[in-house]
């Protein structure tokens, strides 16, 4: 017996709320599904991507003024100049940007002046000559900033502008798809022109709203604020010993400063991903609500059609039909409201990615995740309703007709 459409929809006409309910239901867990599905495939993909930079060997000591007659420039200098003594020290720079943690600065850079051209948002991270050997991080083209480039520090703001920087790979592909971005020059930060002297491996800065790997370096001695930070690199297996002596000389060595974090990057890493993890976790668990909640609706609704139709199913069941048939039915008036439900749930999907992606500045929604979503929910549909459509096929027809 095959199974009419017309007679499922003039069924379903007749008690329009429980279908209606259910169709929103599934239209808002589809939307949600989606989205959760790209985000967590996003956290996930970020947890496995590589640091880029060598966490292993390198920490970061933070160093803050406790009064008006703390010289920074004179302190940053003796700091740098007793680390890079040290036998233990294979590196060290000073910055303004610890990387995983999401403290440092974020500008965007354009290859035309005005704001024109390609565009993209960098995490920059100042420092000066040693930069690249501290982060443990390879050229891939051009040079290292040379000793002349770099910008001291300066309390009335910088004595000259910054005219040269460097891009990670990911980042100069970026703004010059088509060609090698060595030699070009990008604008940003009050237009200003800046000529990219060296490309690098991808590593991970400060700033993670951006890609991760979207990285410039800026050869700049910060600590204008009163505040600088320490990366130092050491030789393997000396980490702890020259961060327990880097502690205790620096220390002591600025009675009118503190120290006020002294982290492994190995932590800070770990940190950054497990946070991510953390968010993945929890959209998870949100999203299995949900979908649970979603299945036993749907398993409710086709309980009560069941119920309040064994007479019809006695009647069915005594002019020739099947079991199958009945199984047929129930499951077939499911689908109708589950496709109901998805097809507005899709628009509702990438509507609400847009938004994300306009408001939040995160990827666009991928098709396939709604796809995903309606191959999920249809399953999960089928399954509820598998259930009571089985029992209604197990009514014998001698009793479903003697029903009132």
């Amino acid at each position: 017996m095959i199974v009419g459409i017309r007679p499922l929809l003039s069924a379903l006409r007749h008690s329009p709320a429980g279908p209606f309910l259910m169709a929103v239901q599934v239209a808002l867990t589809l939307a949600v599904f989606a989205n959760v599905a790209g985000i967590v495939a996003r956290r996930v993909g970020r947890i496995e991507q590589p640091p880029g930079i060598n966490t292993c060997d390198t920490f970061a000591m933070v160093v803050g003024s406790q009064s008006r007659q703390f010289h920074v420039a004179s302190a940053v200098e003796a700091d740098l100049t007793y680390l890079r003594a040290q036998s233990g020290v294979a590196a060290a720079t000073v910055t303004s940007g610890e990387p995983f943690i999401g403290d440092g600065e974020n500008f965007p850079f354009w290859t035309r002046p005005d704001r024109q051209g390609r565009t993209i948002d960098v995490s920059v991270m100042p420092t000066d000559d040693q930069g690249l050997r501290t982060l443990g991080v390879p050229l891939i083209s051009g040079r290292n900033f040379r000793p002349s480039e770099i910008v001291p520090i300066s309390r009335d703001g910088r004595s000259r502008p910054v005219s040269s920087i460097i891009l990670t790979k990911f980042a100069a592909q970026a703004l010059f798809p088509h060609g090698s971005a060595l030699g070009k020059t990008v604008y940003g930060y009050g237009s200003s022109p800046y000529v990219i002297v060296g490309v690098t491996r991808n590593f991970m800065g400060p700033q993670l709203g951006q890609p991760r790997y979207a990285t410039a370096l800026w050869p700049e001695i910060t600590g204008a604020s009163g505040q600088y930070e320490l990366l130092v690199r050491t030789r393997a297996g000396r980490l702890d010993a020259v961060m327990r002596a880097a502690t205790r000389h620096i220390g002591m060595a600025h009675p009118d400063a503190v120290i006020l974090s002294v982290t492994k990057l190995s932590h800070d890493l770990r940190h950054m991903q497990a946070k991510d993890r953390n968010v993945a976790v929890f959209l998870v668990t949100v999203t299995a609500a949900m979908l649970s909640i979603c299945c036993f609706g749907i398993f409710v609704l086709a309980t009560f059609n069941v119920a309040r139709r064994t007479r019809q199913i006695g009647v069915r069941r005594a002019v020739g039909a099947r079991k199958r048939d009945i199984i047929a039915y129930f499951m077939t008036e499911s689908a109708l409201v589950v496709t109901a439900g998805v097809t507005v749930g899709s628009g509702l999907a990438l509507a609400f990615g847009q938004w994300l992606s306009d408001h939040y500045g995160m990827h666009r929604l991928d098709p396939w995740y709604v796809l995903a979503g309606i191959i999920v929910l249809g399953l999960i549909a089928q399954l509820a309703a598998l259930g009571p459509a089985r029992r209604a096929a197990l009514i014998p027809p001698s009793v479903a007709t003697r029903t009132v």
